[in-house]
């Protein structure tokens, strides 16, 4: 007698190949039969009309901190995530000396805009060394898996002290600790290391963070470490572009074929330029002819910032009679701008403070801001820019912008597509999804919890490329699956799962394909401390299954925790860690 079967459903089995219906049968936390399912079990579920697809596996998350306190690693599992590997962008938690946590902290608040109250609270403190943050991270129940990876910051505050920022340049010491180091977390399970090397990674003092203009010869030896450990992937968040002769990307093709080290890039459009992706993607397709080893992250849309009253930025914060009223209680304060007066003075006044470039650019660039809307609008035209708005309707843009951030109730979104939308639309996105050596990716769950949702993508990337999408056309569903399934999951070794066969850990989810969409983000104040979060939650999951178990029922949790910490790679039943 089997422990669930899944009858009647829509199967995608994330291989790519073609859906077909059948049944699902599974027995304690794995899949045992596919396709036509005889005899009783324990539990049935009836999935006709339903679309059957493994969990979604996201490979680009920031729960290091909320591990520890969030059993759902919300809100990644309530779209569909049954597994996410954290640890990215260089930050995180291990390892650290006692009394320095506070500020591995305040480097996470400001790379990851996470609140420090929050991590404070929230962590309980008890290790050094990354081995302990894993037994940390092991001692706690949660619904879904996650795995961690060896943060470059962490390790070389640890390692150099105070020079790990005031010196670019490691010496030959300093660069053996650190690998061996990294080695250590690797051999204790990390599914690999991460760095930052962009220049929008700073700390709180506004330098640069530990390790962004470190070295080949400091990267190399870690990735020796790497290679002796005998698994895991490089990471980077970078502002790599093609120099001549290669630039940057040579070298890191050297190392990954060097010592047969994967290394993974986050890719985006930037306006400033806006075709460099093409020549980014060439470059890892000629790198990896050679024998390199190179993947590019990429998102199914803009990296975009949403401005509200609530959050982080929005157009107004510097206005001296905004600030006036920003500490009121939210009626109060919506009452108070929705006076004649007071909003045209918000409107027409300086700002005050510091301004410069970039705040320019955020605040007032009302060429990239678009109302965002329920349901929101993630691609919308450029007609629909407050700057082209303004002239047809023959309004100011900060008025638009006003009543933008007024609406529900003053819940309002304003959406600032920074980057992926230089063309006022996705044929940059649709390329780069479609382009060998690309991983879906972009989601930050966990991070950017004042200016930045992102956090849905395996669900929009469903149903706007996978259903809704008219401009440009559609792609495969089977196709889309895969790539959040196997696609993710194999770049970081875990080839037990995002596969529906025999064998396979049974991640599932079952889905109403017609209902599957997302809701406008919203701010929630649920962190520890009643820190604030952007949110967003999903419609059309109906079950989501966790290593044989039913975790979340129409996006309600059911109180069963089956997940668990990944300790390296893994294998298909049988073959235990490959």
């Amino acid at each position: 007698m089997h422990d669930l079967v899944i009858r009647g459903g829509r199967i995608h089995d994330g291989t790519g190949k073609d859906a077909f219906s059948g049944d699902v049968a599974i027995e304690d936390d794995r899949i045992v039969a596919v396709g036509k399912v005889d005899g009783p079990a324990r539990r049935e579920i009836d999935a006709d009309g339903l679309m059957v697809a493994p969990g979604w596996v996201d490979i680009h998350t920031h729960y290091d901190g909320q591990a520890l306190w969030d059993p759902y690693l919300t809100p990644s599992s309530w779209h569909g995530c049954t597994t996410v590997v954290m640890g990215n962008c260089g930050v995180g938690f291990a390892p650290v000396r006692s009394g320095e946590e506070n500020w591995l902290i305040e480097l996470m608040e400001s790379v990851e805009d996470i609140p420090g109250a929050a991590l404070a609270d929230g962590i309980e403190w008890g290790w050094e060394d990354f081995p302990g943050y894993l037994d940390a991270l092991d001692g706690k129940q949660r619904a879904i898996d996650i795995g961690a990876q060896v943060p470059h910051c962490a390790v070389r505050a640890y390692v150099m002290g105070e020079r790990c920022i005031e010196e670019e340049t490691a010496n030959e010491n300093d660069i053996a600790r650190m690998a061996a180091i990294v080695q250590e977390g690797l051999e204790a399970g990390a599914l690999g290391f991460s760095t930052s090397r962009t220049i929008f990674h700073k700390t709180r003092a506004g330098e640069y963070v530990p390790g962004t203009w470190a070295g080949a010869p400091e990267m190399f030896g870690i990735a020796d470490g790497m290679r002796r450990a005998g698994h895991g992937v490089l990471e980077m968040a970078t502002d790599l572009t093609l120099k001549e002769g290669g630039g940057d990307l040579e070298w890191i093709r050297e190392l990954s074929a060097r010592y047969g080290v994967p290394v993974s890039l986050l890719l985006f459009q930037n306006d400033e330029a806006p075709r460099k992706y093409r020549q980014l993607l060439q470059g890892i397709a000629e790198a990896n002819a050679k024998g390199g080893r190179i993947y590019a992250q990429v998102s199914g849309r803009t990296a975009g910032l949403l401005l509200c009253l609530d959050g982080s930025l929005h157009p107004f914060q510097g206005k001296p009679s905004y600030r006036a009223l920003r500490d009121l209680p939210h009626e109060e304060k919506i009452a108070r701008m929705k006076d004649p007066a007071v909003r045209e003075a918000i409107i027409t006044e300086e700002s005050g403070g510091k301004g410069g470039e970039m705040s320019d650019f955020f605040l007032r660039g009302w060429h990239k801001m678009f109302r965002l809307g329920d349901p929101p609008n993630y691609e919308p035209d450029r007609s629909e820019c407050f700057a082209e708005r303004a002239k047809a309707e023959g309004r100011r843009p900060e008025d638009i912008a006003y009543d933008a951030l007024l609406e529900f109730g003053g819940r309002g979104l304003i959406y600032f597509p920074l980057l992926n939308y230089s063309d006022y639309g996705f044929e940059a996105v649709r390329e780069m999804l479609e382009a060998p050596y690309t991983h879906f990716s972009g989601s930050d769950g966990g991070a950017h919890c004042g200016v930045i949702c992102d956090v849905s993508l395996p669900t929009f990337n469903m149903a706007y490329w996978g259903r809704d999408r008219k401009k440009g056309g559609l792609l495969p569903l089977e196709w889309l699956v895969h790539k959040q399934t196997q696609g993710t999951a194999s770049l970081h070794g875990l080839n037990d799962r995002g596969v529906l066969a025999p064998g396979y850990l049974a991640d599932i989810n079952l889905i109403d394909f017609d209902s599957l969409g997302i809701d406008a983000p919203r701010m929630a104040w649920d962190l520890p401390t009643g820190a604030r979060r952007l949110i967003q939650r999903a419609s059309g999951y109906r079950m989501t299954i966790k290593s044989g178990q039913p975790i979340l029922a129409d996006g309600d949790p059911t109180g069963a925790l089956p997940g668990a910490l990944l300790r390296g790679p893994q294998g298909p039943r049988g073959s235990g860690p490959s």
